[in-house]
């Protein structure tokens, strides 16, 4: 067998001996040795632009109304013939390819949807966009999978590239909903803070946390909550987001009158150049919360903030809140707050005493 030359499948549509259809395939065979003849760095980009091609290919020829359904399962049986050492021409990646360049094309899950500015300007030039050559396939692959509509595939793949997001990170903001969450915080930030720190507050506070990693009783208290977090700091930092660096937890701030207290947790957000005092409630907001938070935040203004620093923010994480409630609580509040509310799904764990109780009873 040449390497030209493809299986003698027949069905009943005649897809093989088209003249069309051998021509288009030799075509793809030749486009694709050129993308796997470029330097080993650029596989990935030649890889991708290839992909996307061939998912152009078969929305403008509309192949499966020229040849049939089956055509998608003969295609993947020639490349396959022709490129054997390649795992990306199974049928169900094929299927991947053209429901990619469907989605960013407007023309098969998303018909109907409104997309904003950003993503019908895609869909407008019919172009793959440059910096999707950054991602892996499987990123692109779970980023379009889940994506309700262009401007949130979008989300995630400029979020990916900017923060180096790896699949298992990609796959843990995508569950979290970070594009709804995201810049959604209840908060009093545009009366008091400046405008750049604005910004980088809305773009890296989020309207909820998942805190599905903690392993907690049903009865749980505030400080079992604070425990917790402190022993998983790393997940608690991803699920921060980036630019959040650990400072301490009940960390003395101590007044000029020796009087002392002492914030759940305190952070510090470094493009920011900020502290972030956190507080975590294990029940629904309420107004006292916020003057609570508010002492926090200018009590670490006073004994933290260095002349380099920009004001502390406070972040108050309850279990759940009522927006209005929120909004009016901050209205005449002079620190910078943010009120979020978490998720958890708590974990009910027998201790070694309740299972030697209960083995006692039986």
């Amino acid at each position: 067998m040449t390497k030209d030359s493809h299986p003698q499948f027949i069905n009943s549509n005649g897809i093989v001996g088209n003249g069309d259809y051998v021509e288009w395939l030799k075509s793809l065979k030749n486009r694709y040795r050129i993308a796997g003849a470029k330097a080993a760095t650029k596989v990935n980009a030649e890889l991708l632009q290839f992909y996307w091609s061939l998912g152009r290919d078969i929305e403008a020829m509309n192949i499966e109304s020229r040849w049939g359904q089956s055509v998608i399962n003969q295609l993947s049986l020639d490349l396959r013939s022709a490129f054997p050492e390649q795992k990306g021409f199974s049928t169900t990646n094929l299927k991947y390819i053209k429901r990619w360049y469907l989605f960013y094309n407007q023309r098969d899950i998303n018909r109907g949807q409104a997309v904003g500015e950003i993503g019908q300007q895609l869909v407008d030039q019919f172009e793959m966009p440059e910096n999707f050559v950054q991602l892996p396939w499987g990123h692109h692959i779970l980023i379009f999978t889940h994506s309700q509509s262009v401007d949130e595939a979008l989300f995630y793949v400029n979020k990916s590239i900017e923060e180096n997001w790896s699949r298992s990170v990609l796959e843990h903001n995508i569950d979290g909903n970070l594009f709804k969450t995201i810049g959604s915080i209840e908060n009093n930030f545009d009366k008091n803070l400046p405008e750049k720190q604005f910004r980088l507050a809305m773009q890296s506070l989020k309207e909820s946390y998942n805190l599905d990693f903690l392993r907690l009783k049903a009865d749980y208290t505030e400080a079992d909550l604070e425990e917790q977090l402190a022993q998983n700091i790393t997940r608690f930092l991803l699920e921060l987001g980036k630019g959040f660096a650990y400072v301490g937890r009940q960390m003395e701030l101590r007044m000029p009158g020796g009087q002392t207290f002492f914030p759940d947790m305190i952070f510090y957000h470094i493009p920011m150049k900020c502290y972030v005092v956190v507080e975590l409630k294990v029940v629904k907001f309420i107004p006292e919360f916020a003057g609570k938070l508010n002492f926090y935040v200018n009590a670490a203004d006073e004994l933290l903030r260095g002349p380099n620093d920009n004001p502390t923010i406070g972040l108050l994480i309850c279990k759940s809140k009522d927006d209005t409630v929120v909004r009016w609580s901050l209205k005449n509040i002079d620190a910078p707050i943010g009120v979020s509310s978490y998720q958890l799904q708590q974990i009910v764990e027998q201790t070694i005493n309740e299972i030697n109780s209960d083995a006692a009873t039986d």
